[in-house]
């Protein structure tokens, strides 16, 4: 039996698919190491979160005990906080507009409007605001890729540390998990 999921793919891999803020600027020059390593240090923490914030939410879980539905109600609560007070930072921070986007470790693919994209091969610095609640984005480098489409960009992510690397391919897995199991649930319904 196969899922009715679509699977998004983006160089050769899995890939994350929403409509998210990003913003793309050119870099005149390549990143500090001090600068490279905050970044690192900063998108490990983000992936962190987002990690945690991702659990499998109440009433997917497979303890029926009278513990299990206690911490399941506190669960509920928290996340109904945090997503107020992503509420109240969004609304509070200035965001880049959001788009339609594709990304993994290897790359991101977004509609681009009527913004003004760089040439191919340029060095760019990427933000991608992955969730209201949390303060920073996600900052990657890489170069631009000719598209060959005129509301379609692309940009190939530099040599990503293994440890964030690692983390965005289990955030992809994630969704794409969460995707399958949102479809079968339909399906039962």
């Amino acid at each position: 039996m196969t899922d009715s999921v679509d699977t998004i793919i983006l160089h050769q891999e899995l890939a994350y698919a929403d409509v998210l803020p990003i913003s793309v600027a050119t870099l005149a020059s390549p990143p500090s190491a001090p600068a490279l390593a905050a970044w690192t240090e900063r998108n490990l923490r983000l992936l962190q979160a987002c990690a945690v914030l991702e659990e499998l939410p109440p009433g997917e879980a497979d303890d029926a005990t009278p513990l299990s539905a206690e911490l399941q109600r506190i669960d509920l609560k928290v996340n109904l906080l945090l997503d107020m007070v992503g509420v109240l930072v969004a609304n509070l921070q200035s965001r880049p507009a959001s788009r339609s986007l594709r990304f993994n470790a290897q790359g991101l693919l977004w509609e681009h409007c009527n913004d003004q994209i760089a040439a191919d091969g340029t060095a760019v610095q990427i933000e991608i605001y992955l969730r209201d609640s949390i303060l920073y984005p996600l900052v990657l480098t890489g170069a631009m890729r000719d598209t060959g489409l005129e509301t379609l960009a692309s940009a190939r992510i530099d040599d990503l540390p293994e440890s964030v690397a690692e983390h965005i391919k289990k955030l992809v897995f994630r969704r794409h998990r969460r995707q399958i199991a949102v479809a079968r649930a339909t399906r039962r319904t």
